[in-house]
């Protein structure tokens, strides 16, 4: 399975939106089925976004903007990991 964030903002609605790829066609199913946040299938891809309150939100800080990169390959690795133990329930 690889994750990876595909958009991003804050303001008004803060989100992050995740971009799946590498899961068989039950796996789709069944994230796209059970997971409480928005999610749709696109070609093999599952593309799941999430919302957060201000003080949830992952890129918030001034030490998120500065180390970007950082912040986003971890987000990506929590999700992986989220996902991976959400599918042993499958």
């Amino acid at each position: 399975m690889i994750v990876n964030i595909t958009d991003y903002g804050s303001g008004e609605v803060n989100f992050v939106e995740y971009q799946v790829s590498g899961l068989s066609p039950e796996q789709l199913n069944f994230l796209d089925e059970n997971l409480e946040e928005q999610t749709s299938i696109v070609g093999d891809d599952l593309i799941i976004k999430s919302y957060f309150e201000d003080k949830l939100y992952p890129f918030a800080s001034d030490v998120a903007q500065f180390r970007l990169d950082d912040f986003i390959a971890r987000e990506e690795i929590e999700m992986n990991a989220f996902l991976s133990s959400f599918l042993e329930d499958m």
